[in-house]
């Protein structure tokens, strides 16, 4: 059994100052990371500037009472701590009320020791509990294994280094183009790790506003702007003691660039309108398809937010330089998306089509064609025209190649752009993030050109 209070943060909080110190010293000496206050108004402080799991709540205090320091914990979103209330038994009747206002249990005066820890436990577990079903914790949400696929030699080397890289705490950037399952790999490394019972957080860097991204990684105050109605926790605190997982982190802005740096530092980071440092202990892993290192040269990307990042470096091998795999993914793809009752299998003409077909897309380019191809197959056995593949738009040394059909007037840039862009999402049937990965631009800044150019599909 994982033991609960590795990593586990208490605040206990009572009035009486020797009753206080003589628990602290007991959580201390069960493993538990214990903080003490002497009343509610200092309760409240400690909660605004660390983040704790549990919070043991004494109702009685001479200033701020215990009621009032559980209707700030579920007002301002604290959502993520558990309040244990310790009451006397002449108060049964508020502590009854707090659990209906959100705690999570109470403990009566005098009690027994080895009760509150039992029920201190618990409510660690009812914590992580809640993070597992609010989807803060992680879990691929395929319809395929978490095991990656593939026997070629590029792909076991990777998978080693990953391993490797597992063993330790160390921060890492994971390159690759589009598809080729940079989000796997970082979840590998996680349930890999001494990390593996702890939060793994994803966050897209490229399909959100930086101010948005800001609030997710950070979270803010109540009234820091508009619409923020009360205090949210960024994801930065939810995944306290696990690993943040940024994908597409070269899309982060220049402006953000620093927070996340000083992150990356020494743990600390603010809320948006916030004026108090908080602390959290995670690993991150970036993924990006991007040359950072060029990006850096540019003045995209910072040198030292880069270097702090890639103390470890994945490099993942795009599927067409590991063809040996296509068929060993192709037929896993088969057998998890195939209806039960009649499952699909390639016939060699279509097999030999894929293993020559060059996936811009990768991996994912793969998976979708399995699953159009088991729509259109009219019986078992998948044949070529079922694979429906994109024609490829190639061209050389400016000579037309294929059957694609060059404008003969002179255009301007924006008009050949847009014409470009709308033959290359047409040939992909609209797949924007195969289309992307040939134009060479990010999913955000195809999305951005659509909208320009009012592109629609036919």
């Amino acid at each position: 059994m994982i033991d609960s209070s590795k990593n586990s943060k208490i605040l206990v909080c009572d009035d009486d100052e020797t009753l206080c110190y003589l628990l602290k010293e007991q959580l201390l000496e069960e493993g538990f990371s214990v903080d003490a206050v002497y009343d509610g108004k200092y309760a409240i402080e400690a909660i605004k500037a660390k983040n704790y799991d549990v919070l043991l709540l004494d109702l009685n205090m001479r200033d701020v009472q215990g009621e009032e320091v559980l209707k700030f914990v579920k007002d301002a979103g604290y959502e993520l701590l558990e309040v244990i209330v310790l009451s006397a038994q002449s108060d049964i009747k508020k502590a009854i009320q707090c659990i209906k206002n959100g705690a999570y249990d109470y403990i009566t005066k005098p009690y027994e020791f080895e009760e509150l820890v039992i029920t201190v436990r618990r409510a660690i577990e009812h914590r992580d509990l809640i993070v597992e079903k609010n989807l803060y914790k992680k879990v691929a949400q395929k319809n395929h294994s978490e095991k990656i696929i593939g026997e070629s030699k590029s792909l076991q080397r990777v998978l080693t280094l990953a391993n490797k890289a597992a063993q330790s705490d160390s921060n890492v950037l994971i390159e690759g183009e589009t598809g080729t399952g940079k989000e796997l790999f970082a979840e590998f490394i996680h349930k890999q790790s001494a990390r593996k019972d702890k939060p793994f957080v994803v966050i897209n860097c490229a399909s959100l506003p930086d101010q948005l991204i800001e609030s997710e990684l950070f979270g803010h105050e109540k009234g820091a702007f508009t619409d923020a109605k009360s205090t949210k926790q960024g994801l930065v605190e939810i995944a306290h003691g696990g690993t943040l997982f940024l994908d597409e982190i070269g899309e982060l802005s220049l402006t953000l660039q620093p927070k996340l740096l000083r992150f990356l530092e020494n743990g600390e980071y603010r809320r948006i309108g916030g004026i108090t440092n908080l602390n959290s202990n995670v690993r991150v892993i970036g993924a990006t398809n991007r040359n950072l290192l060029e990006e850096a040269d540019v003045k995209n990307f910072r040198r030292d937010l880069l270097f702090r990042l890639n103390v470890i470096t994945l490099t993942i091998p795009p599927l067409r330089e590991r063809k040996e795999d296509i068929i060993i993914l192709a037929d896993f793809f088969l057998s998890s998306k195939s209806p039960i009752r009649s499952p699909k299998k390639l016939s060699i003409e279509a097999a030999q089509i894929l293993e020559e077909y060059n996936f811009t897309g990768n991996v994912r380019e793969l998976e979708h064609i399995i699953e159009r191809a088991i729509i259109f197959a009219e019986d078992d056995l998948i044949k070529p025209e079922d694979l429906n593949l994109p024609n490829t738009l190639a061209y050389k040394e400016g000579i037309r190649l294929g059957n694609v059909d060059i404008p003969s007037e002179i255009l301007s840039m924006e008009d050949l752009e847009r014409w470009h862009i709308g033959k290359v999402l047409d040939a992909n049937r609209w797949d924007r993030t195969v289309t992307a990965n040939q134009l060479g631009i990010s999913p955000k800044t195809l999305y951005t050109k659509i909208k320009k150019y009012e592109l629609k599909q036919d």
